[in-house]
């Protein structure tokens, strides 16, 4: 017991120092270092607000927080995924000499983008003082709906770590649908006025699910309709079991290849 206890306590501190490296490596090159996150989304929000506020300004009530809570799951997602894509390539030394398990790898970048959302938060929090979002109690809701996210972050990293190895212009193939899922995820502009065959597919969309979750328990004061956690459960759960078992019958092939 106290050794797998020991393990665990181990695992932990190798994800936490390879997050430290990842983070410490982003902002190495940077003046403005972890501050860039709480300027980078406040400096979109003004951007986007100007652009598509006044078109959409009957339809969206409180425009900028809307763009905003779509902007920084989006963010979430898209650092998790991509940094996660590419993390056994990356780390191919320390795989081959400090013989960790592989997985430790794929599981800090999505650390890191997690770190990295709590700074964005910071912005997040800002401009919901700003803007007078009065606080309810469903906004405690909110860390739920950015748990569903990782988990089918992870899944999907585990998906495209493996992939990753074997064929590298999935890179190219994965920003290519990053741009088609970010625009089905109605991050800047109402379900509401596409058609409705339009609306059933980006209800499908888990990204958007989990921004339509964040809207209406932080914007509206409302818990999620029942139908947006069932398809939440169902994609986490889906991509988490699908992502490890891809990863674990080409375990053994990535480390002949890599």
């Amino acid at each position: 017991m106290k050794g797998r206890f020991s393990d665990i306590l181990q695992y932990v501190f190798v994800i936490r120092e390879l997050t430290s490296r990842e983070i410490k490596r982003k902002y190495a090159r940077s003046s403005l270092g972890i501050i860039w996150s709480v300027l980078n989304p406040l400096l979109m929000m003004v951007v986007m607000s100007l652009i598509f506020s006044t078109m959409f300004k009957k339809s969206i009530e409180n425009f900028p927080i809307y763009y905003l809570t779509g902007q920084t799951v989006w963010g979430l997602f898209n650092g998790a995924t991509n940094s996660a894509m590419t993390a056994l390539v990356d780390n191919k030394t320390l795989l081959i000499k400090a013989k960790l398990p592989k997985h430790t790898f794929i599981l800090s970048r999505v650390y890191t983008a997690l770190v990295n959302f709590g700074y964005t938060c910071i912005a997040y929090i800002l401009m919901l003082l700003v803007f007078r979002i009065k606080f309810t109690l469903t906004m405690l809701l909110f860390p739920v709906g950015i748990f569903f996210a990782l988990v089918f972050s992870i899944g999907l990293g585990y998906l495209l770590a493996t992939e990753y190895v074997f064929f590298d212009d999935i890179k190219y193939l994965y920003g290519i649908f990053l741009t088609l899922l970010m625009y089905m995820s109605a991050i800047f502009y109402p379900v509401e006025n596409l058609p409705e065959v339009v609306q059933k597919v980006v209800n499908m969309n888990p990204v958007y699910l989990v921004i339509l979750f964040s809207r209406e328990c932080v914007m509206y004061g409302h818990v999620p309709e029942a139908w947006v956690w069932a398809r939440l459960s169902a994609w986490s759960v889906a991509s988490v079991v699908l992502g490890m078992i891809i990863f674990r019958v080409q375990e053994n092939k990535i480390m002949q290849t890599i």
